[in-house]
């Protein structure tokens, strides 16, 4: 980050910042004038909420952001299940979109990743049938499993 860069909380809102967790009282703008790994608690998913193959890795990509002690562990973890991960999708538009969260995970550009990630969630649904928000439906239920 070159600039400076404000974000606006609402009360009671979380923002994880190099590892630390901050809860703010009440409205406020926080800031950040140096390079800092962050996220907003908008984008925090617990451990059941990953329940598909891209939620799986984002969710890994997280804990390095959240949890700089467990953050070689994560990065074990996910070197481990991205050659799987593309394996796994014939839809050639994630599996360059994942070459690229590999290239900014290996430059330590946690939170580049994590929006990436995101961004291929409406094509993961697509790839796995348009099941993915749907109560009940089957899941794939760990990462490098074969989908078609």
């Amino acid at each position: 980050m070159t600039n400076t860069l404000k974000i606006s909380l609402k009360p009671n809102e979380k923002i994880y910042i190099n590892g630390a967790v901050i809860r703010v009282d009440r409205k406020v703008t926080v800031e950040l004038m140096n390079d800092v790994q962050f996220l907003l608690e908008s984008h925090v998913i617990q451990a059941d909420e990953a329940s598909t193959p891209l939620r799986q890795l984002y969710f890994i990509v997280q804990v390095m952001l959240m949890n700089p002690a467990g953050a070689d562990e994560a990065r074990e973890m996910f070197r481990h299940s991205l050659p799987l991960l593309i394996a796994s999708f014939e839809d050639a538009e994630i599996g360059n979109a994942l070459k690229q969260v590999d290239r900014m995970v290996g430059e330590d550009h946690i939170y580049e990743a994590l929006k990436a990630i995101r961004s291929l969630y409406p094509l993961e649904r697509r790839a796995l049938g348009g099941n993915d928000d749907v109560p009940g439906a089957a899941r794939p239920l760990a990462v490098g499993a074969r989908y078609q």
